[in-house]
């Protein structure tokens, strides 16, 4: 399983995540190309190599007009709906102005519709955020973790006057998490930088047990007096003692309810937002019960540390009178994703592997449509191509 270990050395912000990301290995041509079909005033993505203390890092700036555009929480929800992003990367983006919008609601006592971003709301922050989904998505990162956050101390200026560090955001957004404030009179860790935790890792502690493939660093803005960078590992997930090849082996939690007077319409909404949320996956399966009635049994595959919100959407978006969570056990094949560059285009191609062999190799559908449009062939060709080439570059042919 091909996992990030965000290392918090000075806090982490949105610019800083996006850096390290970019300088762990992903493309920032197709980023910005992705990036470029966003409905957005005109901005422009600025990547420059700096240090910080020493460490080589990448700064990473949005250069825009400085247009005041304050958007809703629904409105950048419709604009994300409309984009043309990777929809891996879309979820991603979405789940974590979903934990933004909630914080915020929560802190100003509101409806989640109506929260406003000011700083968030603009171009750099969105900008920043949808290219940490994008640049995970294309990494074919699969989980993330994080160290303990430092938050820095003391108080900073903002549009509503004077405000505490760590910023009320932050706090809510960052509840249960580690956190100390490094005795830095600054702001370490912003309220992006917050969301994309939140709404990304699954855990914090120490760096987990992983076979390192790539390490980026992303600059931060302010000089302190210690290496102003967040530190991103990418690699692959190992148990302790595990050996190349073999199964991962994990421990889920199955939640279920059975539904027999919600409209079908509501089924795909509520599957949407609980992937959207987190969970590795959700289905509805048509049952009969008693008395002969129709219904739909509803079921999410999800983390321990997510079973909460993800019960809380099923209360929320069905108002089921009860839950069912039962833990399960998930035996699942070493994972990688290989990108080959066919005639129709580059197409990322998922690679599972059992004892050491490859025993399932998938293109990616969304790479595999983007190329039959762009080179007007039918799907199933780019498909044929790019399992081909993916074979080759395995020697399996």
């Amino acid at each position: 399983m091909r996992i990030a270990y965000f290392d918090c050395v000075a806090g982490i912000s949105g610019d800083m995540a996006l850096g390290a990301l970019i300088d762990a290995g992903a493309d920032p041509d197709e980023l910005r190309g992705t990036l470029d079909s966003l409905a957005l005033e005109s901005f422009r993505l600025e990547i420059s190599e700096g240090e910080r203390q020493g460490i080589r890092a990448l700064d990473v700036r949005v250069e825009t007009s400085n247009q005041a555009v304050i958007r809703t929480y629904a409105s950048i929800r419709t604009l994300l709906e409309r984009s043309e992003l990777p929809p891996d990367a879309e979820r991603i983006a979405q789940r974590i102005f979903r934990r933004l919008a909630e914080a915020e609601a929560r802190i100003h006592r509101k409806e989640i519709e109506l929260v406003t971003f000011h700083e968030v709301g603009a171009v750099d922050s969105i900008v920043d955020i949808v290219g940490t989904a994008l640049c995970l998505t294309m990494l074919g990162i699969e989980r993330v973790y994080a160290s303990s956050v430092p938050t820095g101390m003391g108080m900073m200026r903002t549009e509503h006057g004077a405000m505490p560090i760590p910023a009320p955001a932050v706090l809510e957004l960052l509840q249960g998490v580690p956190l100390y404030s490094m005795g830095i009179p600054f702001e370490l860790t912003t309220p992006t930088g917050a969301a994309i935790l939140a709404a990304t890792a699954e855990g914090y502690g120490e760096i987990p047990t992983m076979r390192i493939g790539s390490v980026g660093y992303g600059a931060g803005s302010h000089p302190l007096d210690v290496p102003n960078v967040l530190r991103v590992l990418v690699g692959d997930a190992l148990e302790e003692g595990s050996r190349q090849g073999a199964q991962e082996v994990t421990r889920e939690l199955l939640l279920q309810t059975n539904l027999d007077d919600v409209s079908p319409e509501v089924h795909g909404f509520l599957v949407e937002r609980l992937l959207a949320a987190g969970a590795q996956d959700a289905w509805s399966t048509p049952i009969v019960m008693k008395k002969g009635r129709p219904a739909v049994s509803v079921s999410v595959l999800c983390s321990p540390e997510l079973s909460g919100s993800i019960r809380s959407i099923l209360f929320e978006e069905t108002g089921t009178l009860g839950v069912r969570t039962s833990a399960v056990t998930k035996h699942a094949l070493d994972r990688r994703v290989l990108k080959v560059d066919t005639p129709f285009g580059v197409v990322a191609v998922k690679i599972g592997t059992h004892g050491g062999r490859p025993v399932s190799i998938a293109p990616e559908y969304e790479d595999c449509a983007r190329a039959a449009r762009g080179a007007e062939v039918p799907l199933l060709e780019v498909y044929a191509e790019a399992e081909r080439m993916a074979r080759e570059r395995l020697h399996l042919l």
